[in-house]
C-alpha cells in the first residue's frame, strides 16, 4: 500500500557556506526520497535554513549588516549549492518565517499551559567587554570530567559528558578572549524529566539507531536535566512573548522549523496538517541528522512534540562524520571542500555515488579519500556500468536503431528483474553500500555475457546480424534494469539514459518487463573518465608565503602526538594512519611452486 511519509534532513545554519559534510547528509537523505517515490509512496521532503542564534548576530555585526541580509545571501547560497547537487526538496523553507514564529509561540504557550514550563534564576557566564550574556557554545575552558582542554561550554568533545559554562575550568569568552563574569538572569526551562516514562518506551520502540540507543541510556542513567529554552537580549531569534527580552534558544525553534517548512508546502498543496503532524498512524516522519545533534533530535524533541499534541519521528536516522583523506576537514590543511569548490571542478553524480558506496545505516565516520574515489567511479560508473550501453548502442545502431523482438536469454533478464525486492530492501534500511555493491556485481554479470559472446566478432559475419542485435539488446536490457536500480543515487544519468533508451526510471518494478521490439536514440556518452589531477585540485593549497617546511610542522601539530613525528619506524600507528590505507580482497586463484634463484645475481 502506498505510505505517506515525510522526511527531513538537519538544517544547515545560515552563517557559513555549505561543506561536503553537509552534502553528504543530503544526498543520504535525497537518494532515501527518490527511491521511496520510485516505490510508489507518496514522499514529502522539507528542510529550511536555521536562521536564529548568537553566531549569526555576531556574524553580522562582523561585517556590518543586519541579521536578516546575512541569512537571506546564505540562503540563495546554500539553495544553489543544494541544486547543484541534484538536492530535491519539496520545500526549502527558513526558521526566520511566520510559520515558524507562530508555531514557535503556540507549542510554548502550550507547553506552558501544561505546566511544563518553570522560571527560575540562573548563574550565567557575562561578557563585560561585549556587554552580552554568552551562550554556552561562546565559553570555551577544560573539561571538568576528563580535564580535556579548549572543549564548549555545554558539552565535552572527548568524553561526552555534558555541564554547564560554570562548572568549566578556566573559562575563557570566545567573543572578546577575556575571562567572563558570572551574573543572575531569570530563564524559562523545559521540564524534560516529565517525560521519561514515554522517552523510555520511545527509545525502547526500535525507532533509533542501536549505538544512538545506547548513548541514550546513558543520559536516562546521569538522569535528565531541566532544558533551558530561553536567551537573554541581545539575541536575533523569536522573542518570547510572555517574557520581555528574553528570546526562545535556536535550538527549541529550529526543530520546529520541520513543522514550518511543511506549513509552507501544504498551503499550496492539498495535503492535511493532523495527518503529517497529529497521527503516528495516518504518517510516517523520518529526520536524518549528524550524530553529534541525536541529543536533540531523540530526547527533546520528541517530549516536545509529545507535551504540544503533536506526533513523534517515526525515526531518527543519524550517521558519522566526514573525514578527508583520513583526516577531519581543516582550512589549514585545505581539507574543508565547500560544497561550491566542488561543483566548480566536477559532476556531482560520482560523488553521490561515492557517498552511496560508503555511507551506510550505522554511525560510524566515513572518509573521502580523493585516491578511491577515483578509482571507484573509474572503476563502477565508467568502466562497468556505463561500458554496458556503449558496448552495445553500436551494434543496434548498426542494425538499424531497433531492439531485437526477444532475448536471447529471457531468464537471465528475469533473474536481474527479481534482484530488485532485495535492492530495495537494502534501500529501505539505508545500507546502501551494500546495495552499490550487489548492483555491480550485477554489472559484471553484464559484462560477462557480453564478453562471452563477442557480438563485435560476430559482426563480421552479414549472416549472424540477428544474433549481434539480439546479444545487444540482452545487454541494453540488463543495463536497464541496472540503470533503475541507480536512478535514486544518479538521477541524471537515469534521465540521459532513459532518453537514449526511451523509457523512463520513475517506477521500481517498470524492469518486470524487458524493452524489445522498439526503437532506441543514438548513445551519447552517459559519464566520463574522472581526471586525478582535477581531483587533486579539491584540496586547497598552503596560504600564500607558507613554505614547505612551515606547511609540514603545522600538520604535523594538528594530526600527530607530541614527539610522534621523531620516532622513525614506530611499531605502531594512530587511527588516522589507519584510515589512509587502501586495504582490497583479492582470490588467490593458483599457486605455483618457483624454483630459488641459483646466485644473487640471476
Amino acid at each position: 500500500m502506498p505510505r505517506k511519509i515525510l522526511v527531513t534532513s538537519a538544517l544547515p545554519y545560515a552563517n557559513a557556506a555549505l561543506h561536503l559534510g553537509h552534502i553528504m547528509e543530503a544526498v543520504q537523505t535525497d537518494i532515501w526520497v527518490r527511491f521511496q517515490r520510485m516505490r510508489g509512496h507518496d514522499c514529502i521532503y522539507c528542510c529550511a535554513e536555521d536562521a536564529h542564534g548568537t553566531p549569526i548576530m555576531i556574524r553580522a555585526q562582523q561585517e556590518g549588516i543586519s541579521p536578516e541580509t546575512l541569512i537571506a545571501r546564505t540562503a540563495e547560497q546554500h539553495r544553489r549549492d543544494y541544486a547543484g547537487f541534484l538536492i530535491g526538496f519539496d520545500q526549502f523553507h527558513s526558521t526566520h518565517s511566520p510559520e515558524n514564529v507562530r508555531f514557535t509561540h503556540e507549542i510554548y504557550a502550550t507547553l506552558r499551559e501544561r505546566g511544563y514550563i518553570a522560571r527560575r534564576a540562573v548563574r550565567q557566564a557575562y561578557d563585560q567587554k561585549a556587554g552580552m550574556f554568552l551562550p554556552d557554545r561562546y565559553v570555551r575552558g577544560t573539561c571538568p570530567r576528563c580535564k580535556s582542554p579548549d572543549q564548549y561550554g555545554d558539552s565535552c568533545e572527548v568524553c561526552g559528558s555534558t555541564y554547564t559554562p560554570a562548572d568549566l575550568i578556566d573559562p575563557i569568552s570566545t567573543v572578546t578572549q577575556t575571562t567572563p563574569v558570572w551574573r543572575e538572569s531569570d530563564h524559562l526551562f523545559f521540564n524534560l524529566g516529565a517525560f521519561e516514562t514515554m522517552l523510555r518506551e520511545y527509545v525502547a520502540g526500535g525507532s533509533l539507531q542501536p549505538a544512538v540507543r545506547a548513548k541514550l541510556a546513558e543520559w536516562f542513567e546521569a538522569g535528565l536535566q531541566d532544558w533551558d529554552i530561553s536567551r537573554d537580549a541581545p539575541y536575533f531569534g523569536i522573542e518570547i512573548a510572555d517574557a520581555p527580552g528574553k528570546f526562545f534558544y535556536v535550538w527549541f525553534d529550529a526543530p520546529i522549523g520541520y513543522i514550518a517548512s511543511f506549513e509552507a508546502w501544504r498551503a499550496a498543496h492539498a495535503a492535511s496538517f493532523d495527518d503529517y503532524w497529529k497521527s503516528e498512524s495516518a504518517s510516517e516522519l523520518y529526520h536524518f541528522i549528524g550524530k553529534d545533534i541525536s541529543y536533540f533530535h531523540t530526547l527533546f524533541w520528541p517530549a516536545v512534540l509529545h507535551g504540544a499534541d503533536l506526533r513523534r519521528p517515526s525515526g531518527v536516522f543519524a550517521h558519522g562524520f566526514l573525514t578527508i583523506n583520513g583526516q577531519k576537514m581543516s582550512k589549514s590543511r585545505g581539507t574543508f571542500i565547500t560544497a561550491q569548490r566542488y561543483l566548480e571542478r566536477l559532476s556531482p553524480e560520482p560523488l553521490r555515488y561515492y557517498y552511496a558506496a560508503k555511507l551506510g545505516s550505522g554511525i560510524e565516520d566515513i572518509d573521502f579519500s580523493l585516491d578511491d574515489f577515483v578509482a571507484r567511479t573509474n572503476s563502477d560508473l565508467v568502466g562497468k556500468l556505463v561500458n554496458i550501453a556503449s558496448r552495445c548502442a553500436g551494434f543496434i545502431q548498426r542494425g538499424g536503431g531497433r531492439l531485437a523482438a526477444a532475448l536471447p536469454e529471457p531468464g537471465l533478464y528475469r533473474e536481474f528483474a527479481a534482484a530488485g525486492e532485495h535492492i530495495a530492501a537494502l534501500y529501505e534500511a539505508r545500507e546502501y553500500p551494500t546495495a552499490m555493491r550487489e548492483i555491480m556485481e550485477l554489472a559484471d554479470r553484464a559484462n560477462r555475457y557480453i564478453d562471452q559472446h563477442k557480438p563485435w566478432s560476430l559482426v563480421r559475419d552479414a549472416a549472424r546480424a540477428d544474433d549481434v542485435r539480439a546479444i545487444a539488446t540482452q545487454g541494453l536490457n540488463l543495463f536497464r534494469v541496472l540503470m533503475s536500480y541507480l536512478a535514486p543515487v544518479l538521477p541524471h544519468m537515469a534521465t540521459a539514459a532513459g532518453k537514449f533508451l526511451g523509457c523512463g526510471f520513475d517506477e521500481w518494478s517498470a524492469v518486470g518487463v524487458a524493452l524489445l521490439d522498439r526503437p532506441i536514440a543514438r548513445y551519447q556518452p552517459l559519464a566520463t573518465r574522472l581526471d586525478p589531477e582535477a581531483v587533486a585540485a579539491l584540496i586547497e593549497p598552503p596560504p600564500a608565503g607558507a613554505t614547505g617546511a612551515a606547511t609540514g610542522a603545522a600538520m604535523s601539530a594538528d594530526t600527530a602526538t607530541p614527539g610522534s613525528a621523531a620516532v622513525a619506524g614506530a611499531a605502531t600507528i594512530g587511527i588516522d594512519d589507519f584510515a589512509r590505507l587502501d586495504l582490497r580482497v583479492a582470490r588467490v586463484t593458483r599457486a605455483e611452486l618457483v624454483e630459488a634463484p641459483t646466485s644473487c645475481c640471476a
